[in-house]
């Protein structure tokens, strides 16, 4: 691997095509001259011309050898590939889960697109999409549960939402770009109820990065750091911006007032973490942007960009397990079930598992998890085979119960 990221490295060195683009300007500036010299007097024409045979040759040589050492780089670096990850023919999947919910995708990437963005491109996509589409087929494919599932096709089109999403891009830039941290701070003020139903500290969050950002001298209008102004301007902001929030969060701000004790020295002080935090802009605008999406009934990151790195994850593991099956010839017949288990990341758990302890299986929607009275819980089929639907005891103590006594389960 770590010859293909040398490699890698080469071609981005390479692969930029600079030193031809100069090549081939030169040539242009070259004949623009001439040009310019042959309409002053039409008669040096022929002497104009002889003359830049030469060196146009010249030029050309030279973008010719360019693009000769980007490409020995590119095959170089094509062959690595091929070497690295050998061509595998993708598992064939007998049962597609989402050829019946075609609406399915199509709002996936409608959101993705809105999500990124890329507003001109959602909506010649979404109208393209429903063309050919009746409004029944589109009310049932996409009759879910969940606020995000609730957002049909029909309200993507919404330009209501597409405003929302402009003005989420442009906090960020704002935040990301100019480190301007107002137009988040004045969102959160807005929205001050909703986040405080929800127990987020999003506003506090802001506030405070924006009371480090003026303490170590920087000024909203971008002149030149000056710490003495600036340690005024965030006690200032303290007292002014933020002493509503002394009853939820005393400690915080009695650190925040801390500091500027420590002030001529803080990279030693309690407090360095609090000012020499590298990732804190790249934190809030996460922050930010889940709250963003939370209010607008959305996950905070995209569907289709979370269901195509799952996939990409779990690919390898899929192909390995048909080469499995293929040699002992054995086939997967469970349609709702995966056949093996898929490292996804923690981020990528969005829902509780149960393994049922007496059949060590995973529960389904079709298979739940249903505790008895004694407070023991079983896979339903578990429990159907256990009490045969009579009065039976419990495999995990003395209790005993009738089936139609246990109670499903939601984790």
């Amino acid at each position: 691997m770590e010859a293909l990221l040398a490699e890698h490295e080469r071609l981005s060195k390479s692969g930029t095509l600079q030193k031809s683009f100069d090549d081939v300007q030169k040539t242009i500036d070259l004949l623009v001259k001439a040009r310019e010299r042959i309409a002053a007097d039409p008669a040096l024409a022929s002497l104009e011309l002889a003359k830049l045979q030469n060196p146009v040759k010249s030029s050309f040589d030279d973008v010719h050898k360019d693009l000769e050492e980007v490409r020995k780089h590119q095959t170089k670096y094509a062959k690595l590939l091929d070497k690295k990850f050998k061509d595998k023919s993708l598992p064939q999947m007998d049962y597609e889960a989402l050829t019946s919910q075609p609406a399915l995708i199509n709002r996936a990437i409608a959101m993705h697109l809105l999500r990124e963005g890329r507003f001109s491109v959602a909506s010649t996509f979404l109208t393209e999409a429903t063309r050919n589409q009746s409004p029944d087929a589109m009310t049932d494919d996409l009759t879910m549960s969940g606020t995000e599932h609730d957002l049909g096709i029909d309200s993507l089109k919404s330009e209501s939402l597409r405003k929302q999403f402009a003005n989420m891009y442009h906090i960020l830039h704002e935040m990301k770009t100019e480190r301007n941290l107002v137009p988040a701070i004045e969102w959160a003020r807005e929205k001050a109820f909703e986040l405080d139903r929800r127990g987020s500290n999003l506003e506090f969050e802001l506030g405070k990065l924006q009371f480090v950002w003026l303490f170590v001298g920087n000024h909203p209008s971008k002149g030149r750091p000056n710490l003495v102004e600036g340690r005024e301007r965030a006690l200032a902001y303290v007292r002014h911006q933020l002493s509503r929030f002394q009853p939820r969060y005393s400690r915080e701000l009695q650190q925040l007032g801390g500091a500027i004790a420590f002030c001529p020295n803080l990279q030693q002080s309690p407090y360095r973490r609090m000012f020499a935090n590298d990732d804190a802009w790249d934190d809030i605008a996460t922050s930010f942007t889940r709250e963003f999406c939370s209010l607008l009934g959305l996950s905070a990151d995209s569907p289709l960009y979370i269901a195509a790195t799952a996939g990409a994850i779990a690919l390898p593991h899929f192909s390995k397990l048909e080469v499995i099956m293929k040699d002992k010839r054995t086939e997967w017949t469970t349609e709702h079930e995966i056949p093996v288990e898929v490292p996804l990341p923690p981020s990528y758990r969005f829902h509780s598992i149960f393994v049922c302890p007496v059949s060590k299986e995973q529960t389904t929607d079709r298979n739940p998890p249903m505790m008895m009275p004694c407070g023991h819980v079983v896979a339903k089929e578990s429990l159907e085979k256990l009490s045969k639907h009579s009065r039976f005891k419990c495999p995990y103590c003395p209790s005993e119960s009738h089936p139609r006594d246990a109670m499903k389960i939601f984790l």
